[in-house]
């Protein structure tokens, strides 16, 4: 079967597509999108029916190049996405002055990006620093390790083990937008021409280490030394981070860069929530452990985002839900799971935090438990200053809550 290119839209409708059953086989195990045989068809095991969920992105999958494209402006999702990643670099977005929304694919967007910030945070000459070495050589460099050289050599004088600081451009900040750089080349929908870029770019970082995959990213820290390198550095994390798909599903590999608008949704929400409540005092907790339902804490409940007071005890609960869960025959699903947070924190109303369009506002008083269970729409197609200022009233509502329960 010839190469092929499909385009679906977030949470769009069903689409019919010509692909070979094991590619379609290893898109419907692969849960990136929904597929199914289209059994109204003739009969054709080539037909099948395709339906984007919640990944927005590319991948390559048996030949067949699959573009899910956001329901969101490609400039706000870099607002959430930058903003989650980096609250006080909020007056330096991951896009920087790059026209984002002249792409209508995300992953064209963040290479495009990536290739700009990344040519300005290198252009004056590669950051350099000091990497320590340890090795086995036959040269003095540095200084002789004793102990080791005594435990491994056993007295023999050849090789030496030592130990050196040497000053190099293989280091954290650029080993990442090496990587970043091999995993955009790697993928399709790449522009030609943000490609020819990015392959300079990977010349010039020629004596930069590649990472060894599957192990964690090194880390960084900023600082007024590597202060141009920060927005090139948050885009190259966000490609890194992604949850990409790089492994085989059968006898096809799947290979892509995608994002999960809930995570996407929930990092935004809780970051920002956090950092709206920062000055009223307390202490905040994303993806909060160690709470049970039951007296003998054996179901666990994992909130999305607590507000504990200096003592811990709870003063607000609140879940965020890119898209209203409504399982066939639970169509309230989300308020049942938040009536067991407020019932196991003792807490007299939770938030719930939708994505507008997925659920109205609305708050439903539960019978026999005094709790009240409010939803709130949040409207993401609104500049960054206003989304932030909805955020700021839910964090004022929250301490409302608080108030009274005190």
């Amino acid at each position: 079967m010839t190469e092929a290119s499909l385009s679906l839209t977030e949470y769009g409708p069903w689409m019919a597509a010509r692909l070979a059953p094991a590619v379609g086989q290893a898109l419907a195990a692969s849960r990136i999108v929904e597929a199914r045989p289209d059994v109204d068809g003739p009969g054709d095991s080539t037909r099948w029916q395709v339906r984007a969920l919640n990944y927005v992105g590319a991948v390559r999958i048996g030949g067949v190049e699959l573009r899910i494209t956001p329901k969101l402006p490609i400039r706000r999702l870099f607002f959430l996405l930058g903003y989650a990643a980096d609250p006080r670099g909020v007056q330096r977005p991951i896009g920087g002055e790059v026209q984002v929304d002249q792409e209508r694919d995300l992953l064209p967007a963040v290479a495009h990006a990536f290739e700009r910030q990344a040519e300005r945070a290198v252009r004056p000459g590669l950051l350099q620093g000091y990497r320590h070495t340890e090795e086995s050589t036959t040269v003095v460099r540095g200084r002789i390790r004793e102990h080791d050289q005594l435990r491994r050599r056993f007295g023999l004088t050849l090789p030496i083990e030592i130990a050196y600081d040497e000053y190099t451009p293989d280091i954290a900040e650029n080993q990442l937008l090496h990587a970043a750089t091999l995993r955009l080349l790697r993928l399709p929908g790449v522009h030609l021409d943000v490609r020819r870029r990015l392959l300079a770019l990977r010349a010039r970082l020629a004596d930069v280490r590649a990472l060894t995959t599957g192990q964690p990213l090194p880390r960084w820290r900023p600082s007024r030394l590597n202060d141009r390198y920060h927005p090139a550095l948050r885009l190259a994390e966000l490609i890194l981070n992604s949850a990409s798909v790089e492994h085989h599903e059968g006898t096809v590999r799947i290979d892509g860069f995608l994002f999960d608008m809930n995570k996407v949704f929930e990092d935004f929400v809780c970051v920002a929530l956090r950092e709206a409540l920062r000055e009223c005092g307390g202490r905040t907790e994303l993806q909060a452990g160690g709470i049970h339902l039951d007296e003998a804490e054996t179901v666990r409940i994992k909130p999305d985002f607590v507000w504990y007071d200096d003592s811990d005890r709870p003063l607000a609960v609140v879940d965020a839900k890119y898209k209203a869960e409504r399982p066939e025959g639970f169509p309230d699903a989300d308020l049942y799971q938040l009536l067991a947070y407020c019932t196991a924190l003792r807490l007299p109303a939770g938030h719930l935090i939708y994505a507008k369009g997925s659920a109205p506002h609305a708050a439903h008083h539960i019978r026999n438990t005094g709790i009240r269970i409010h939803q709130n729409a949040l409207d993401l197609d609104q500049p960054p200053d206003a989304l932030l200022a909805d955020i700021s009233r839910i964090a004022a509502a929250l301490g409302a809550i608080s108030d009274k329960a005190s």
